[in-house]
């Protein structure tokens, strides 16, 4: 699984990216938020990615920060929201405006993105607002609650491996905050892992 892309920004369109890694170009579907945030082409650059496989293909997308990839995740996990619509609703929300309308039941600020119709945004509203906790007073990881996870390092792939063991998002994103803290930001993905394990388990 290719979780993260260093390179040099080869080129961009309307919904994509070119990033160059080694003379090799990987094609990445990307919100217009994240295509903003790259700079110039010819500009060395660092994208967290997300791999959707299929029955006849592979992609790749690219994010410019951790959790709006977490959001990502957390969106095409809704019957009826694929990566096109998850990647529309993330053009048109940040990532704490996104959390603020769901942890809020706010469907009408889910419903500004393209392609999201008033019973969708309501679908999407019940069935994240569980899983995401408190909304935060400020930018930080889902259902952080103000804590913070680095924005660098294997912070954002140590959350999600935790939720996918079952945690609940805040308890996944303080146990990986402590985990951080404790090991620095050189830490390794499988030692940030098993330490967050052990405090989450706590």
């Amino acid at each position: 699984m290719i979780a993260k892309l260093k390179g040099r920004l080869d080129s961009t369109g309307i919904d994509h990216a070119i990033i160059d890694v080694g003379g090799v170009g990987y094609l990445v579907g990307a919100s217009s938020r994240t295509l903003a945030a790259l700079g110039p082409v010819g500009e060395a650059v660092t994208v967290h990615t997300e791999m959707l496989v299929s029955e006849d293909s592979i992609r790749l997308v690219g994010f410019a920060r951790g959790e709006e990839r977490d959001w990502f995740r957390l969106l095409i996990g809704v019957q009826g929201v694929g990566s096109r619509v998850a990647l529309a609703i993330l053009s048109a929300l940040e990532p704490l405006e996104l959390h603020r309308a769901v942890a809020a039941g706010d469907k009408a600020m889910v419903a500004r993105a393209n392609g999201v119709g008033p019973k969708l945004a309501l679908r999407i509203v019940n069935e994240l607002k569980d899983k995401i906790g408190v909304a935060p007073t400020a930018a930080g990881p889902l259902g952080s609650g103000g804590v913070s996870i680095s924005a660098g390092g294997y912070g954002a792939d140590a959350l999600s491996a935790l939720q996918n063991l079952g945690f609940r998002p805040a308890e996944a994103s303080a146990a990986v905050a402590a985990a951080e803290e404790e090991l620095g930001e050189e830490a390794t993905l499988d030692a940030l892992v098993r330490l967050a394990l052990r405090k989450a388990a706590k």
